[in-house]
């Protein structure tokens, strides 16, 4: 009797495990694994999505070593490097997921914006992949993939306000549902990351300047007082110009009187200058449209002070702030395919033929 109990035992814990597997195999089946390619600038990525939220591989070349020397990205050579590297990072990324190719749902890439040079060198790459292996090809934009890297870690929430800080974009977007994208807010100007850029230049600081301005403005509690730029009554927009002329003027009196002011001192005025607009548009965009969250995005999303602003300033308003962690806010390609899966699962896919587009929208990317 004991041992036709066990015998039962045995055979259900079998049919169990027999169930679990199939579910397994049943959900391997119908995972939606999105290979995702990024060159719209100096980075080289290659990143493996499964249902647009679990990174199965993001690999990353960066250029930046490449670039230091000339003070900027020099996009010739940018799209040179894009050549001599892809190939390999989608090895490598395929590598790391432990997959094949046989297992990619579709090839997603960024279409724009970016340096054309750059942005051919995808494209051309995620054509031949997609018609090699006989799956959709799905054209993502480059600031839909910084705002959806956010869903990566955490569920984005509707309406909500993000704010992109990048080197070529300053921008705040309203989005009163999933994938629908309203700017409500841009430079004028110089982007957040380009005034870095140029302050940091003016200092002696090496490119990219925004992390060597960061770490000076930490080591000092003395900023120097700098305008900030707040245009017109109740405006959104931005405007950075004028901030790193002030910068630059007062570079060059202290010099022409013969006296030295602490980088330090200038880091910390141009930061503080630059996170005051930010964080109070942000926050006034918030409050205007009900947004239930406020989310940062882009690569200068990694500036300790600029998280710190935003975080103090969200917590008083009682706003959760949604930030990426530092190795999301860099151009990658697992937020383009986390960007591509709004487009698998609404079936909207690109032709063959698609161009790139430097001057991208994102309005025109989720109306294509």
């Amino acid at each position: 009797m004991h041992r036709d109990q066990d015998n039962e035992r045995e055979s259900n814990q079998s049919l169990t495990q027999a169930g679990a597997s199939n579910g397994d195999t049943r959900a391997a089946e119908s995972a939606v694994r999105i290979l995702a390619i990024e060159t719209s600038c100096d980075e080289t990525s290659v990143a493996i999505v499964e249902n647009g939220r679990r990174i199965l591989a993001n690999v990353v070349s960066s250029q930046v070593s490449i670039h230091e020397k000339y003070g900027g990205v020099v996009p010739e050579i940018a799209s040179r490097k894009h050549v001599e590297t892809i190939t390999i990072m989608q090895e490598e990324a395929l590598r790391e997921a432990g997959i094949s190719l046989s297992d990619i749902s579709a090839v997603a890439v960024t279409q724009g914006p970016g340096l054309v040079g750059s942005l051919l060198v995808g494209l051309v790459a995620a054509k031949a992949l997609a018609l090699a292996i006989d799956v959709p090809l799905i054209g993502t934009h480059h600031i839909a993939g910084h705002i959806y890297a956010n869903e990566l870690i955490t569920d984005l929430e509707y309406p909500l306000v993000a704010l992109v800080v990048s080197g070529g974009h300053t921008e705040l977007v309203h989005m009163p549902a999933r994938g629908q994208f309203r700017i409500i807010g841009e430079t004028r100007d110089d982007a957040v990351g380009e005034a870095y850029d140029k302050v940091a230049r003016a200092l002696g600081l090496p490119y990219p300047g925004g992390p060597h301005i960061d770490r000076l403005a930490h080591m000092t509690d003395d900023p120097l007082e700098l305008p900030r730029a707040w245009l017109e009554h109740e405006s959104y927009d931005f405007s950075f110009s004028g901030l790193k002329s002030a910068v630059l003027n007062v570079l060059n009196q202290t010099k022409m009187r013969g006296d030295v002011i602490p980088p330090a001192r200038v880091a910390r005025g141009f930061q503080e200058s630059v996170c005051d607009v930010l964080a109070e548009k942000a926050l006034r965009a918030v409050n205007e449209f009900g947004a239930r969250q406020l989310v940062l995005a882009g690569g200068v999303a990694a500036n300790r002070g600029l998280r710190t602003v935003l975080a103090e300033r969200c917590a008083q308003a009682g706003v959760q702030l949604v930030v990426p962690p530092f190795e999301l806010c860099t151009d990658n390609a697992a937020m383009i395919a986390a960007a591509a899966y709004l487009k698998w699962e609404r079936g909207q896919f690109s032709p063959l033929d698609i161009m790139a587009k430097p001057l991208f929208t994102l309005e025109e990317w989720m109306a294509g």
